[in-house]
C-alpha cells in the first residue's frame, strides 16, 4: 500500500507542520471516520466532522497547488486523492 510507505518518506518529528504531513494525517482520519460511518449510518455528528475535515484537507491542497504544482501532483499521486476541481 502506497499510503503506509509515504509516512516513512516524511520524518515524523521534523515535518508535522508541513502541508504534506497534514494532508496525510487528514486522509488517515477521513478513512477511519468513513469506515465508522459505514457501520453507523445515522451518526450525524461524525458526518459533520467528516465534512469539516474534508474542507480542511481541500483548503490545504488548494494552498499547495497554488504554491508548488510539482509537490501537489506528487502528493495526490502518492495518497491516491482525486485532483481538485477548478472553477
Amino acid at each position: 500500500m502506497v499510503k503506509s510507505t509515504f509516512i516513512s518518506v516524511i520524518p515524523q518529528e521534523e515535518n508535522k507542520g508541513s502541508v504534506e504531513f497534514q494532508v496525510f494525517s487528514f486522509t488517515n482520519k477521513l478513512q477511519k471516520v468513513t469506515s465508522h460511518l459505514k457501520l453507523h449510518k445515522k451518526d450525524y455528528l461524525s458526518q459533520r466532522g467528516l465534512q469539516k475535515t474534508l474542507g480542511k484537507r481541500q483548503r490545504l491542497l488548494t494552498y499547495l497547488s497554488n504554491k508548488n504544482k510539482v509537490r501537489y501532483k506528487e502528493l495526490i499521486d502518492q495518497l491516491d486523492i482525486r485532483e481538485l476541481k477548478t472553477r
